[in-house]
């Protein structure tokens, strides 16, 4: 469903979908590498417009009465590349790894089992990854782009009249096991940091989306499921 078809739905479910679905492609592309044209972008403030414009989209309490650093994000640093340093040395590069990196599976212990079990959400509904290193299963922009997708094929249910339920409680499922479980253990770390600004503001931005988000979720689709004792990783949270 394009952009164009989502502003053309008139059902207040499908349109609060449609919204959610925007803010998560936004943030997914807001955690790519900081290029020319986004350096850009941050210095302009048109990055923190468009960032406030859609998260008001989702829930204006996103945005309203908060006591946010909006400021913050349209601070690209003295020069050029200063964004692009910063995000090398918090997310890319370090030693033993850089500090906060990107894959949700390093803040849990059990990668391999994180990784497995984002891998037969995504085969679940169709989708499979390129060998790119930003496409593993348990990164950060793989996971958003994915709750894109789900809550993108959610309008679209709504908008023809078919049952949403699948998606719902495949979004609901999703967020909990994964962003919405390391997502804060990113920005404790992230805070450690002594970061720029920028960052701290896009993540904590981002975090409290997430938790928006899974309390609507649960809202729509029911809390979620009891983990059985019998069951394999991430069984419980296959989509139903």
């Amino acid at each position: 469903m394009s952009g164009e078809v989502l502003e053309k739905i008139s059902d207040p479910a499908g349109q609060r979908a449609g919204a959610r679905s925007r803010a998560y492609a936004a943030f997914a592309e807001m955690f790519g590498y900081p290029d020319k044209e986004y350096f850009e972008a941050v210095r302009s403030g048109t990055l923190a417009e468009a960032l406030r414009e859609v998260l008001a989209n989702v829930d204006p309490s996103l945005v309203e009465g908060d006591d946010g650093n909006w400021e913050a994000l349209s601070n690209a640093g003295d020069a050029e590349d200063d964004l692009a340093v910063e995000f090398t040395r918090l997310f890319d590069v370090g030693a033993s790894g850089p500090p906060c990196p990107l894959y949700g599976g390093l803040y849990g212990g059990a990668r391999m089992k994180t990784m497995e079990e984002a891998v037969r959400f995504y085969n679940h509904f169709g989708l499979t990854l390129s060998d790119s290193p930003h496409e593993l299963p348990d990164h950060l922009t793989t996971e958003l782009e994915f709750l894109h997708f789900l809550a993108f094929r959610e309008a679209q249910s709504l908008e023809q009249g078919d049952d949403p339920g699948a998606y719902r409680r495949a979004q609901r499922d999703f967020l909990a096991r994964h962003l919405g479980r390391w997502i804060p253990k990113m920005r404790t770390k992230l805070e450690g940091e002594n970061p720029m600004p920028f960052f701290l503001e896009l993540v904590r931005r981002l975090e409290s989306f997430l938790m928006n988000d899974g309390a609507h979720l649960v809202a729509v689709a029911g809390p979620l499921p009891r983990p059985s004792v019998t069951s394999s990783p991430g069984a419980d949270s296959k989509p139903h």
